[in-house]
Parts: C-alpha cells; sequence; structure tokens
C-alpha cells in the first residue's frame, strides 16, 4: 500500500519530468493588459490576437490578456474593440518557454457610432475578476473564482468553502465563518435565500452544491443596507454558471482510490434498484395501506404483526468489495444571434459516487472511568446527481434577463456494525447495527432581469426565485444484541448474543424509524441604483466616481413541513426461542406474529411527531454613496426587515399548540474606504445585524432528537439576538490577480441564543436559552501573490502563491440564571451553577485556521501541479457540564496535492492525493476540565479517513 510518503515522492518526480519539457518548448507566450488611453480604465472584451494564426483572446474585467503557445519567433500583435482604433504591434519577439509582457492602450475611433451602448456580458469566474469585485466592493469581502475552484479538485461547495480566509468546516457540509456556527450565516443562491436543509435549525448543507456547478463564491463579512439583516459570521454568496462567452462542449470522466476503502471487503445493508442514482425505488417506504395510526381500533397484536410484515425482512447484510469512486460531469454552452437579440444556454451535468469505510473507535466516560467502550466498523456510500440548466437573453444592449435552474439529489446510504462493553450499565458485551438510508432533493429556480435606463444614471435589477427542498430517512432500523461480559482469555463457554428488547417501542432498540421534511421559500426583490450628479475621475485610484444611491425591497415566504413515525419490536412472554437468532433472520415473517414466545411490533409515536411552519420576511432598504475629495468614499445604509414565524405541533397529551413571533428591527450600517494609492486602500465598517429564533428553537413543546439521541424542547420566551459588527482592512494590489490583505473585526452580542442542558429523571435533555452576552474578534490576513516579478528562475516564476491565516477569540457570558423551559414547555428561571464554564468560548469557535496553497502552472507544458494545506484549531464539539466534561475536536493537518497536464488541445489529465497525511480525526474530553487539550485528555471518538488518489481525463469536443 502507498505511504503518504511514496505519493507525495511520486508527484514531485512528476512535476521534474514536465517541468524538464521546458527547455525543449518552442513556444512562449503575451500577456499584458488594455487600457483606454484617455481615462486609463481597463477595457474590458477586447480582442487581442497574434496575426496570421489562429491564437487569440478577449481581455478580462480587469483588462489583462494571456496568449499561450504563440510560435517563437518575430509576431505581430493586434488589438481591437467596438468604437476604438484597432491596433498593430509589429516586431514583437517571443522566446521559446518565456513570457513576454506587452502592456497597451486603444484610441477611440475618429467616427463615432451614434446612439450605440456597447455592453458585454462580464466576466465573473476568474481568479482576476474575483479579486477586482472584492476590490471595487464598498464592504469587507473575499471570494473564490471557478479557475481556483478547478486547481484544487474540491467537489463541493463546502469543501470550496475552507479555502477562504476566517472560515471552516463542521461535519464536511457546514460553514462556519470566523467560527460562528452555521445560524450565523446567511446563505444566497443567486442572490436569493436558500431553504434550510436540516430538520431542527437553519442551516444550509453546502455539500449539495457540486464544485462543478460554481462560478465563484463570494462571501461578505461586513455588512450592508443591500445585504440580508440576519448574520453576523457572513453572508455567503454562490452563483451557478453563467451563459458562456463563446460555445464549448466537454466531458470529464475520473475515478478514486481511498486507502482502507477501496477493494476491500466491507459490509452493507440491502438497497434499492435506483439507489446507484441517488434515489430511493420506494421499497423503503411505509406500504400505502399503512394506517395514519397502527393503534387505531380494533387494535391486536396480531393485525399489529400483520402490518409488520408488509415491511420486506431487510435486516441482514450483505458483504461486498467496495467500489472506486467514480465521476462523471458534461458541460455544454451555447451563444445565439437571433437577429439584433443574443441568447445562450448553459447545461452541466454531473455524477458521483463516492465510498467510504472507517474505523472508529469509541469512549464514553462516566466521570474519570470509562463507561461504554466500542468500536464502528461503517461503510457509506454517497451518490450525487446533479444538473444545472441556465438560459441568458440579452434584448438589446439596455436589458437582459437569465432563468436559472439548479437541481441536486443526493443519497446518502450507512451501515454500522458496532461492538464493544457497556460497563456502567449492566457490564455486558455489545453487538448493535444501524442501518441508514437519507435522500436529499433540491430544486432552486431564479428569473432575473437587469435594465438599464435611458438616462444612463439609473439601473434596474430584480429577481423572483423558487426553493425546495425535501430530505427523507425511510426505514433508519437499529438494533442490539446483548450478553454478559466475557473477559477475554477466561474459561467457560460464552453466553449467545441475544436481542435487547425495550419495554416500550424506542427507536434505537429493536426499532424503525422514517422521517420527511419538506421546505418551500418563494421570494421576490427588486433594486434600483441611481447615479446623482455627474461622475468625475479625480479619485487617487483613477476611476470614475460619484453619489449613487440604492434602494430595494425583498419579500419571501416559507413553508416546512415535518412528520416522523417510528415502530418497535418486542417480545410476548419468553422469547428465548428467537431473540438469539442471527440478524438476518430475527425479525423474519414468521418470528412477528404477536403471540407467545414471538415478537410483536406497535408505533411508539408522540404527537409531537410532527409539525407545519411558516415565515414570511418583508424587508426594504436605502444607501448612498459619497464621495469625499479624491481619496474618500463613505456608504451610509439603513435597512428594516419584518419577520413573522409561526410553529404548529401537538403536546404529548395531544393538546394543540403554536409558538411564533414577530418582530421589526431596523439595521443601521456605515462601510468606508479611503484609497492610499491605485494599488492600496483601507476600510472600516459598521453594522447592526440580528439572529432570530427558528422554528422549533420556538416550539413549547418536546421533540426526539434522533442524531443528538435527547429530548428537546423549544424556549417560546427566546429573544431575538443582536450584534454589533466593527471591521476593519487593509488591502493591497500588487498585480493584476493579485492581493495582500490584513483586516480585524470586533462583534458584540446581546441575548446570544445557545443550546442548554436540562436535567429530567430520564437523563439529559436540551432546550434553548437568551445567554447575557458574548463577544467575538480577531485577525485575518490574506496573501495571493506571483512570484514572478522577484526571481530570474523560469520555474519560481511560474508559481504562485495563496495563503491565508485567521486567529480568533470569543467569550461567551451565560450570566448568573437563565430562562429555560422543561420538557412540558413550562419555562422558568435556572441557575447555570451546574454549568462547567460560565464563561467560555463559542461552540465550534476555532482559535486559529490556516490555508495555504502554492500553485506551479507552465503554460507552455500545459502543466500544473498544486500543493494545498489546511488546518483548523481546536474547538468546542459539545458543552459539558461538571458531570460531563466538554468535548473538543483536535486540530488536523489536510494536505491535499493536484496534477494537471494538456496530453493535446482536447485532452487534458488531473491526477491529485486528497488528505496525503491522513491524520486521525479526534474528539477529546476534558476530563481535568482545564478548558483545553492536554495528552492526559482521552480520545472518546477516533477514526481515519484514508488518503484519497484520483484520477481523471477531460474531453473537449
Amino acid at each position: 500500500m502507498a505511504t503518504p510518503l511514496t505519493r507525495i515522492i511520486t508527484l514531485a518526480l512528476l512535476l521534474f519530468s514536465f517541468s524538464s519539457l521546458e527547455a525543449a518548448a518552442q513556444t512562449g507566450t503575451i500577456t499584458g493588459v488594455v487600457k483606454d488611453e484617455k481615462t486609463k480604465e481597463a477595457i474590458i472584451g477586447a480582442s487581442v490576437g497574434v496575426q496570421g494564426t489562429t491564437i487569440g483572446a478577449s481581455t478580462d474585467l480587469d483588462g489583462h490578456f494571456t496568449l499561450a503557445k504563440v510560435p517563437a519567433g518575430t509576431q505581430t500583435l493586434v488589438i481591437s474593440y467596438i468604437s476604438y482604433q484597432t491596433k498593430t504591434i509589429p516586431n514583437l519577439t517571443v522566446e521559446g518557454g518565456k513570457a513576454l509582457l506587452v502592456n497597451t492602450s486603444l484610441s477611440e475611433s475618429a467616427h463615432q457610432l451614434a446612439d450605440v451602448v456597447v455592453t458585454g456580458q462580464r466576466i465573473t469566474n476568474t481568479e482576476v475578476a474575483v479579486i477586482t469585485e472584492v476590490k471595487n466592493a464598498q464592504l469587507v469581502a473575499v471570494g473564490v473564482s471557478s479557475e481556483q475552484i478547478v486547481k484544487s479538485q474540491d467537489r463541493d461547495a463546502a469543501q470550496i468553502a475552507r479555502r477562504v480566509p476566517g472560515v471552516s468546516i463542521q461535519d464536511n457540509r457546514f460553514v462556519l465563518v470566523r467560527g460562528l456556527t452555521q445560524r450565523y450565516n446567511s446563505v444566497l443562491l443567486n442572490d436569493i435565500l436558500t431553504p434550510s436543509t436540516e430538520v431542527d435549525s437553519r442551516a444550509f448543507s453546502f455539500d449539495m452544491i457540486p464544485s462543478s456547478a460554481i462560478d465563484r463564491m463570494m462571501i461578505y463579512k461586513s455588512g450592508s443596507a443591500e445585504l440580508p439583516g440576519e448574520f453576523a459570521g457572513g453572508v455567503i454568496k454562490l452563483y451557478t454558471k453563467r451563459a458562456p462567452q463563446e460555445n464549448f462542449t466537454n466531458l470529464s470522466i475520473g475515478g478514486g482510490f481511498r486507502n482502507k476503502t477501496t477493494l476491500e471487503q466491507v459490509q452493507q445493508a440491502q438497497g434499492g434498484k435506483l439507489d446507484f442514482l441517488g434515489f430511493d425505488d420506494g421499497k423503503r417506504d411505509l406500504p400505502g395501506n399503512y394506517p395514519v395510526q397502527l393503534h387505531v381500533p380494533p387494535f391486536t397484536a396480531e393485525r399489529a404483526a400483520t402490518y409488520a410484515n408488509q415491511m420486506p425482512n431487510r435486516w441482514g447484510l450483505q458483504s461486498k468489495k467496495a467500489l472506486p469512486d467514480f465521476r462523471l460531469g458534461f458541460n455544454m454552452g451555447r451563444r445565439f444571434s437571433l437577429g439584433e437579440k443574443e441568447a445562450g444556454t448553459m447545461t452541466s451535468l454531473n455524477y458521483g459516487s463516492y465510498n467510504q469505510y472507517s474505523d472508529i473507535d469509541l469512549s464514553f466516560y462516566e466521570g474519570q472511568k470509562v463507561g461504554q467502550q466500542y468500536n464502528d466498523r461503517t461503510y457509506s456510500t454517497n451518490v450525487r446527481l446533479g444538473l444545472v440548466q441556465n438560459f441568458w437573453l440579452r434584448v438589446n444592449p439596455r436589458n437582459s434577463f437569465e432563468f436559472k435552474n439548479l437541481f441536486n439529489q443526493m443519497g446518502f446510504s450507512e451501515s454500522v456494525t458496532r461492538e464493544g462493553q457497556d460497563i456502567t450499565s449492566s457490564d455486558s458485551d455489545v453487538r448493535a447495527y444501524s442501518q441508514r438510508y437519507e435522500s436529499r432533493s433540491l430544486y432552486s429556480g431564479q428569473l432575473l432581469g437587469k435594465h438599464e435606463l435611458a438616462n444612463d444614471k439609473t439601473n434596474i435589477d430584480w429577481q423572483s426565485g423558487f426553493s425546495i427542498i425535501r430530505r427523507t430517512e425511510p426505514d433508519w432500523r437499529r438494533v442490539r444484541y446483548i450478553r454478559p461480559h466475557v473477559t477475554p482469555g477466561s474459561e467457560g463457554v460464552p453466553a449467545e448474543f441475544g436481542v435487547a428488547l425495550p419495554s416500550d417501542p424506542n427507536p434505537t432498540d429493536a426499532g424503525r424509524f422514517f422521517s420527511e421534511l419538506t421546505e418551500r421559500v418563494e421570494t421576490v426583490a427588486a433594486n434600483l441604483t441611481h447615479q446623482l450628479g455627474q461622475k468625475d475621475s479625480s479619485s487617487v485610484s483613477g476611476e470614475e466616481r460619484g453619489m449613487k444611491l440604492k434602494a430595494g425591497v425583498y419579500a419571501e415566504r416559507k413553508d416546512r413541513d415535518f412528520a416522523s413515525r417510528f415502530f418497535g419490536y418486542q417480545g410476548v412472554g419468553n422469547t428465548s426461542g428467537v431473540r438469539y437468532l442471527p440478524l438476518d433472520q430475527v425479525f423474519a415473517p414468521e418470528n412477528v406474529t404477536g403471540t407467545e414466545g414471538k415478537f410483536t411490533y406497535e408505533e411508539g409515536t408522540e404527537p409531537n411527531g410532527r409539525y407545519d411552519a411558516s415565515n414570511t420576511l418583508v424587508a426594504g432598504y436605502a444607501s448612498l454613496m459619497v464621495p469625499v475629495g479624491s481619496r474618500f468614499t463613505g456608504t451610509v445604509g439603513l435597512r428594516a426587515e419584518y419577520n413573522d414565524i409561526k410553529v404548529n405541533s401537538r403536546r404529548l397529551d395531544g393538546t394543540p399548540t403554536q409558538g411564533g413571533t414577530s418582530v421589526l428591527s431596523p439595521l443601521p450600517s456605515l462601510n468606508m474606504t479611503y484609497t492610499i494609492s491605485d494599488k492600496a486602500l483601507v476600510r472600516a465598517a459598521y453594522a447592526s445585524t440580528i439572529n432570530r429564533p427558528e422554528f422549533r428553537e420556538l416550539a413549547p413543546f418536546s421533540f426526539y432528537d434522533f442524531n443528538l439521541n435527547s429530548n428537546v424542547v423549544g424556549n417560546y420566551t427566546l429573544k431575538t439576538a443582536n450584534i454589533h459588527n466593527l471591521d476593519a482592512r487593509w488591502e493591497y494590489y500588487p498585480a493584476s490577480g493579485e492581493m495582500i490583505s490584513l483586516g480585524a473585526f470586533y462583534k458584540q452580542f446581546r441575548n446570544p441564543i445557545e443550546s442548554f442542558l436540562l436535567y429530567t429523571p430520564s437523563g439529559l435533555s436540551n432546550t434553548f436559552v437568551n445567554s447575557k452576552s458574548a463577544q467575538n474578534y480577531g485577525v485575518e490576513l490574506e496573501v495571493r501573490k506571483s512570484l514572478s516579478e522577484l526571481t530570474n528562475s523560469s520555474f519560481l516564476r511560474r508559481i504562485s502563491l495563496v495563503g491565508n491565516a485567521s486567529y480568533i477569540f470569543s467569550r461567551v457570558d451565560l450570566g448568573e440564571t437563565v430562562l429555560a423551559a422543561d420538557l412540558g414547555g413550562e419555562v422558568s428561571r435556572e441557575n447555570v451553577a451546574d454549568i462547567q464554564d460560565q464563561k467560555r468560548p463559542l461552540q465550534n469557535q476555532s482559535p486559529y485556521l490556516i490555508n495555504l496553497g502554492a500553485y506551479y502552472d507552465n503554460v507552455e507544458t500545459g502543466t500544473q501541479v498544486n500543493l494545498l494545506y489546511n488546518v483548523v484549531g481546536p474547538r468546542i464539539f459539545a458543552v459539558g457540564n461538571r458531570l460531563n466534561p466538554t468535548v473538543y475536536e483536535a486540530p488536523r493537518n489536510v494536505i491535499d496535492l493536484v496534477l494537471t497536464k494538456r496530453l493535446s488541445e482536447k485532452l487534458e489529465l488531473r491526477a491529485a492525493v486528497q488528505d496525503v497525511l491522513n491524520q486521525p480525526v479526534k474528539l477529546v474530553q476534558d476530563l481535568n476540565t482545564n478548558a483545553r487539550i492536554d495528552k492526559s485528555d482521552p480520545a472518546v471518538r477516533s477514526f481515519r479517513r484514508g488518503a484519497n488518489s484520483t484520477l481523471g481525463l477531460t474531453f473537449k469536443f
């Protein structure tokens, strides 16, 4: 088996081999910038070509162009653009293996085109374009382009986000900005707020958006009037790919080999015929004739057994060899001329199947002693099927429309075999099984329009959107076998393992659980931008500026339905004849009859196992950007949001109950920019933002959280949290596509919403409370720099460095007492004396985050080699108390290596090794309660993901 060191050496040798081809290279590169001779502004979309060849390109958002594979020798460059005089630059000497820099300008044509407005579709997906967008923003922002995404081989939006300064990932799918949990982020897809993918919280699962569908990701860290007011970490905007600048078609295919998984023998639950597409075929669902309530009279054990046996006996595990990972992608873009109109389409179809085996060690402590100790053998398969279909229409230079569609289907199957010892409860050996399938579907559609009025000062854009998410867990089966503990090496014959049968139906012991979540979001929005007065070019940066007024409205209606049911097997009399049978036989139809010595089947669903909810959000804003002198620009804004939330369910006794609240929030903001030079600036910002309680947090009834294995009760007294945000950042742009920034931030929370442990006769439960206050502050550094101007080495000149680091501090103060709800929903004031740390860091807050990347790009040979590094500091995984100390997630160093090689004009090879070091994923419990991880603190969960080696080809047609 290849070791991490072997993989590093192999890729290093490949890099050396490819770079050695430079000496034989017979082509060079011409690169440069095209500007307006008079205004010195970059010209976007100018055509640049080598005379007598088919080599050409268009300038990007920064006026930058690159012509690769230009034959060595004397060449002539031709630059042209509508309403400008064509320029010819002769006698350029191109040397093999070298880059020639040509910066030039164009003069306006002497024959002006009357009453013609020249417009084009703005390029947004390159590194230069994203950095330019960050520079021109009036607030603190960071971004990742699809050009950079391709270099990293990241497969979804979650993996992409971890490359951004101050961003970390939780559970491989939730994004944390500046250490703040997902509840403090607003996520927009094509400028429309996304629905929630989670049952009990407002959170968006970023693994649902494949990387191949993304044009760019922008994260705004300071507030402004046009952004949603509910955030403290950041506003994350995902944009899907747009209609292309030119026609293209490509097909990509790839495979992956994961260490300790691929081709290994694994145990997997029985699946459905459509699992390979990410869909459940319906065989896991409850039959159509199942009663709404199993206990409806005339109820008998025999009748219940009849319904039990309508469910197929799928408990047995199948042995198989884990297949390699597989990826397939098809992308096509077309641009059409329809008379004076232009239209375009972009289609992206992608498929992926990923397999993972994990050997997980688990320990549960009671005090300083181990209470339970297990080993989980877990095998999972994740299938993703995605489609992006976007349309673009330009009616005339002033009016354009887009219709964007994204559909993504994910199917996740997981089989867990747990073996170990329960010391505290019964001193027994345990062998438990969990067989789970989860289906997640997302559709998001937006119709967008952009209009420029004839006065050349007013722009209007609008959006209407519809999104729906459906998440189902059909037939999650769990069962536990136990026997008296056998000491290894002891004499005697061990007892047989027998099924543990609870006294009441239980989804975790011999139980079957079903759930379904559907959330629909309908949105309309409109924005107006109006130039006040005339622009002037007195700015130090050379750009034209003027007073600008922005105003807009946003309205959203969100509806959610959630329903769950669970059933459990129980014994009738002495079941010794059946409870010791193996897993594939124990619940066979002949053993579930409801008669003496057999099993019966009962429903345990409580009235609060379902709920429906709605949320109405109406917002309006106005802002004014005012330039002062040649260096300063200020933007002041006010946003007002009215939010009305309602949750309907039933209490345990079946009594209908409703929770909810209505809040009007005025949210001022101020953003200031001081331009030091055309390459440097300083920003400062203030914004007032909020964080509202979510559906289930407000509901005055208890519900069972199957992931936490705990009862959770809402708190109808929760208040909206208020946050004051301060940001400052220095930015320097040495050259096109380069950036260096250093920033600091401070956030003060009033009434932050936190999870709170309850002590009940049945054990620990959770509710939600408003803590007294919290603080969050830190510094962030980002560098994107090419070495081309720093060295004469032809090898080093082709390397670019991208790095960012964050140091963050947070502290939450629970106060002396909090208002907490009991399991009946009644609220009382609780003392927090039993909390381990009355003042502690925020949950999931990492004190530091580091991302580093070195990118080697040899345009002549078509070779790219990228080395990427990521680490996240220790963070609280679960807040503890004096009886159950806090659990931390330990740091983990991750290194990825990526190689791309152009084999021909139409064929490209990609190879990568992800997670080269394969360090363990560890959760560590702070048993000595000193608020940090020590060597003496034990790991309560530990496993290795396995390094993943991938190989793929891309064909261009």
